[in-house]
């Protein structure tokens, strides 16, 4: 049985959130990274959302992996991802309806995220359970994280607020466009230059050395 050990697993997981960042250097997902990413909140709840399909998938996929014939493994992962997606569905209505309706048809939308079925047909259908887990895991961190970063901006800018908490005062003018779809595409626009900026810059290279020598 293959097993990970402490560099390894941290390597692992490193890979999702910094040297294959699905949104800021694979540009996947940008369909929801765009369009619920108008608050701080959508943008945590849909990465949260995620973070449990790609993680309880990947996982299953991995268990079952020696079982499903190669010639059906598409449709298998899309019905096990569509299976979890139905939970999340539920389970956000039951919690508040309101960010159900803000995140809106996104949520089932997750079936045909191409994050979650790459990671499925690439990683978790090739390793076990624990190495398919990190890399889920890690992948939705990046993901989570990217779209914090669009969602607190956007929202920072559009509405004066972080989670609804008022930052600026009653005289601030708010900058609407950054609720509208432009905005969302300026945003996009800049974290993808300003970590295109870093990465060249080789500030993320001591990540990867301290991982190396851990």
């Amino acid at each position: 049985m293959t097993t990970l050990t402490a560099p390894r697993s941290w390597d692992e997981f490193m890979e999702g959130v910094w040297r294959q960042n699905p949104l800021f250097v694979m540009v996947l997902g940008m369909c929801p990274a765009l369009a619920v990413t108008v608050s701080a909140v959508n943008a945590l709840s849909m990465g949260l959302a995620t973070t449990f399909v790609l993680t309880c998938s990947c996982l299953l996929v991995s268990l079952l992996r020696k079982l499903i014939p190669k010639e059906v493994r598409i449709a298998v992962y899309i019905v096990i991802i569509a299976t979890f997606v139905t939970v999340v569905d539920y389970a956000i209505q039951a919690i508040s309806l309101a960010l159900y309706d803000a995140l809106g048809a996104f949520i089932q939308l997750i079936v045909v995220n191409c994050i979650i079925l790459g990671r499925a047909e690439a990683h978790a259908s090739k390793n076990p359970p624990l190495p398919a887990v990190i890399n889920a895991l890690g992948m939705s961190a990046g993901f989570t994280l990217g779209l914090f970063a669009l969602g607190s901006v956007r929202e920072i800018l559009g509405a004066g607020t972080l989670f609804g908490v008022s930052l600026f005062g009653p005289n601030f003018q708010p900058w609407v466009v950054m609720l509208l779809p432009p905005g969302g595409f300026f945003v996009l626009g800049a974290w993808l230059l300003l970590f295109s900026w870093w990465a060249r810059r080789g500030l993320g290279k001591p990540v990867k050395e301290a991982v190396e020598h851990v």
